[in-house]
């Protein structure tokens, strides 16, 4: 089996704690950028998601970091936190 870069060591005086890879923490990132542009619109995941046309189901797994958004998905994001209006006009 591949090992993965572990980014963050678990601290082995935590028996709860746990290796961090790199690959989770982007995913982790990427998770937080999309909840806090949702949540910083006011809106729930339902109506983001049918606001700017993005898969309800896909969102939650992107925000619970169940599976880790694209590249073009958090570009798509942060443009729709700079314009927010003009997003939704243009997919409307």
């Amino acid at each position: 089996m591949k090992n993965k870069h572990i980014t963050l060591p678990a601290d082995p005086a935590d028996a709860e704690d746990f290796d961090v890879t790199a690959e989770a923490l982007d995913r982790s990132q990427r998770a937080r950028l999309i909840r806090k542009t949702r949540t910083g619109l006011g809106l729930s995941q339902s109506e983001f998601a049918s606001r700017f046309r993005v898969p309800v189901g896909t969102l939650r797994d992107w925000e619970q970091a169940r599976a880790t958004a694209p590249d073009f998905a958090i570009a798509y994001v942060r443009v729709i936190g700079r314009h927010p209006d003009m997003v939704a006009k243009a997919v409307a």
